[in-house]
């Protein structure tokens, strides 16, 4: 604790202060961080090159998350670097290049990028930081049109596992660059990164909501509509259940709906003309759809932004016939609030291992299983549902998940080929052989 507060400027938080068991929570409140030994607040990348030189000469393990988004648990006696002060962004419009610090969220990229007509590869959600979702590859609404968001990292900045800071491009360091993309933060820690943004003059998108009886329909529309997409347009279904709560608006609050969620990388004109026969489905409630900012990307699909406790399982699926379909219709209900399916293809299915580890997914869509959690026996019911829902698609699914897609518990084998993860390992032995660094899925698990 000493050598640490001496050393650092941020805070140092061990058991016992007052707020060291909420500064030790993740974002998913239902994941345990096991036996966090210091929580360090670093206050810039300095002083978080100082927190691993401490770590290193102590002997301990550095597990860095900004706010605690994909936190998987487990964690014995690690010091938790929390990056969330480095919240610098800045963009360089003529290059089309913005620098990102590990803290800022991908809202504020997206703001940063707007001013200017571009837009970053940015998630559905504005609150989850930029850097660690491109550390694991990064499944952007716009990632038919331009692949993994980690294919777009130019560089990063980085503290190795000596604690000495370092700039590392495909150049200068190609083993640590390609895993750095899509290979999570098991090889060293990312105080920065700098990525590629491209021109979004035009977004156009929005969200289609019917009752849930519709679905079959719907689900019909969205198989027919996914085979001749083209790339600048993505288009995920989905089936929620809105609890009955005061804070959810009318006329959802409390209703079982299926949805459409939509992102045009074009004008309104041609979007429109590409989705106005989905939004002819009989029964609409919903149509949100329209031109967007690439700041507003996030009130697409509405995300929670507040600390909250589920379970999530992810897959990917080969096709979805009808048998699939079937499966999926029956999925919701009870504490199953969300069950999604993405459609991907396009660049993502075009991307190569030489683009970063995270390689390419060559099948055509994303199978996202949601259910809350907020007390043991509900979470086990969630379990066990997610399971049987996994069982009955095991002919159309592959055993293989994204990165990002991974939940506690699973291991960081189950996102790559067997090639890709022996490099992994290989990589992570020779750049980090004390273990100075945990990913919250590493690699040698």
């Amino acid at each position: 604790m000493d050598d640490f507060t001496k050393a650092i400027r941020g805070r140092v938080l061990a058991p016992g202060d007052d707020t060291f068991e909420t500064a030790r929570l993740p974002w998913n409140r239902a994941v345990d961080q096991g036996g966090v030994r210091l929580v360090v607040v670093p206050e810039d990348a300095a002083d978080a090159a100082a927190a691993v030189r401490c770590a290193r000469m102590a002997g301990l393990t550095v597990a860095t998350q900004p706010n605690g988004h994909g936190a998987a648990g487990g964690l014995d006696g690690e010091v938790l670097l929390r990056t969330h002060l480095l919240r610098g962004v800045e963009v360089d419009p003529v290059r089309r290049i913005a620098r990102v610090e590990a803290g800022a969220s991908w809202g504020e990229v997206q703001a940063a990028a707007a001013k200017h007509g571009l837009s970053g590869p940015c998630g559905s959600s504005p609150v989850v930081s930029a850097t660690g979702y491109l550390l694991g590859g990064g499944l952007s609404w716009f990632g038919r049109a331009h692949g993994f968001g980690a294919s777009g990292v130019r560089a990063f900045d980085v503290v190795d596992a000596d604690g000495h800071p370092a700039r590392v491009t495909g150049g200068s360091d190609p083993d640590l660059f390609w895993a750095l993309r899509g290979g999570g933060g098991d090889f060293a820690l990312v105080t920065a990164v700098e990525i590629e943004l491209f021109p979004a003059p035009s977004i156009f998108g929005g969200r289609l909501l019917w009752p849930s009886r519709h679905a079959p329909d719907v689900l019909a529309a969205f198989r027919e509509a996914t085979r001749e997409a083209p790339d600048e347009l993505s288009l995920w279904f989905n089936l929620l259940e809105f609890p009955p709560f005061p804070e959810v608006p009318e006329p959802v609050r409390g209703l079982s709906a299926v949805v459409l969620d939509l992102a045009f990388l074009g004008g309104e004109a041609e979007g429109r003309a590409l989705t106005d026969r989905l939004a002819a489905i009989p029964g609409l409630m919903i149509d949100s759809r329209r031109p967007l900012r690439a700041d507003e990307m996030g009130s697409i699909c509405d995300e929670p932004t507040d600390p909250g406790a589920s379970l999530f399982s992810g897959q990917i699926l080969t096709g979805l016939p009808d048998d699939a379909a079937a499966t999926i219709l029956s999925a919701p209900g009870g504490p199953m609030v969300s069950v999604q399916v993405r459609h991907l293809g396009g660049a993502i299915a075009r991307s190569s291992d030489d683009h970063g580890a995270h390689g390419r997914i060559a099948e055509p869509y994303l199978l996202g299983l949601l259910g809350v959690a907020p007390a043991p026996p509900v979470a086990e019911i969630v379990r066990a549902r997610q399971a049987e829902i996994s069982r009955a698609l095991v002919p159309y699914t592959t055993g293989r998940k994204p990165f990002t897609y991974l939940s506690p518990g699973e291991k960081a084998a189950a996102a790559f080929p067997a090639g890709t993860l022996a490099r992994l390992r290989e990589i992570k032995r020779r750049r980090d052989p004390h273990g100075t660094f945990r990913s919250n899925f590493p690699v040698l698990a």
